[in-house]
């Protein structure tokens, strides 16, 4: 079954998706909306066709749409992709406030639509592997992660893209990686309890900042810490420690850069460790045709209304801990 799809947005994430879905068998990328037509001759030279407006993309003949537009306009148009009767899948972060996240639920759920998320990571072979270990309670009790999320990609924006700015991408790196961390804690771990976090502006002097540092507590007990910093070399690590054993994870590669080796090592004892070593493998397809067999009803989207919404209610304690300098609820 071949899914028909409008791509919403050709910035630098929308031509990643472009490519991938351009000649994939499962996907007709009918349309690609991009309202700085001075970009349409880009999306002509990838082979795709491009409108202007968002209403093109609602028409007979598009089953869902992809939106990797600015983080600002997801609420709105996921809500006017669910009156028009398609599905979505939308880029991180699904949205910028708890409320927002709630009411895409809602209206994608009441619809009965499918309402998928670009949290790749999910995906990658040996964070599956990481969560049967979890799920069959291989490192014991939970007590700590360490998580981290970093690189350099876009160092070269300046004040007037929508992704340095405080309003559209708050709390310096989250809603560029460190929000992918969060889905992931969540998915293991299911609610946060209290955050605290922090930001900082080292190097690049952008509105927003660019170092991220969170401390959770779950409501299960463990705690967790992440970081983003979004201007020093690639760096991508999922550590967490339990009561039996230890296990981390280091991605050699960022998501969308093919090649790499991404390495699993886990730690029992000084005598009693093993490595083992996964392919780069393409996460952001995998999500993609998760997205289109859940569409097409051949298997759920694996992702839960709860994690959804609470992945966002988290995103929103950081912003108000990072503004406020105190511990916050989701």
């Amino acid at each position: 079954m071949t899914l028909d799809v409008a791509l919403v947005g050709f910035g630098w994430w929308g031509q990643h998706i472009a490519r991938r879905l351009k000649d994939h068998p499962g996907f007709n990328v009918k349309m690609v909306v991009e309202p700085a037509v001075q970009a349409h001759d880009a999306v002509r030279e990838v082979g795709l066709h491009p409108v202007a407006s968002y209403e093109e993309a609602l028409v007979d003949g598009v089953t869902a749409v992809i939106l990797t537009s600015p983080n600002d306009q997801h609420d709105i148009q996921i809500a006017q992709a669910v009156a028009a009767g398609k599905h979505v899948f939308c880029e991180k972060p699904l949205s910028l406030t708890a409320a927002g996240a709630r009411e895409s639920v809602r209206l994608t759920q009441e619809a009965g639509l499918v309402l998928g998320v670009g949290h790749e990571r999910r995906f990658e072979p040996a964070i599956l592997e990481l969560r049967r270990m979890l799920e069959a309670g291989e490192l014991g009790t939970i007590m700590h992660s360490e998580l981290a999320f970093s690189h350099d990609k876009l160092i070269h924006l300046d004040a007037t893209s929508w992704r340095t700015s405080k309003a559209m991408a708050p709390a310096a790196g989250m809603t560029q990686m460190g929000i992918h961390l969060t889905d992931l804690l969540i998915s293991f771990f299911g609610r946060v309890k209290t955050v605290h976090a922090v930001t900082a502006s080292r190097s690049l002097g952008w509105e927003t900042g660019d170092v991220v540092s969170v401390q959770l507590q779950f409501e299960e007990g463990m705690t967790a810490t992440l970081q983003a910093i979004l201007h020093t070399p690639h760096f991508l690590r999922t550590h967490i420690f339990g009561s039996d054993m230890w296990v981390e994870i280091r991605n050699a590669t960022h998501p969308d850069t093919p090649g790499g080796k991404v390495t699993m090592e886990c730690y029992r004892s000084m005598e009693d460790t093993t490595t083992q070593v996964f392919e780069w493998s393409d996460a952001v397809t995998a999500n993609l045709e998760a997205f289109a067999d859940a569409v097409a009803g051949t298997a759920p989207y694996p992702f839960s209304p709860f994690q959804l919404e609470h992945n966002i209610e988290v995103l929103d304690a950081i912003i108000r801990s990072a503004e406020t300098g105190l511990a916050t609820q989701p």
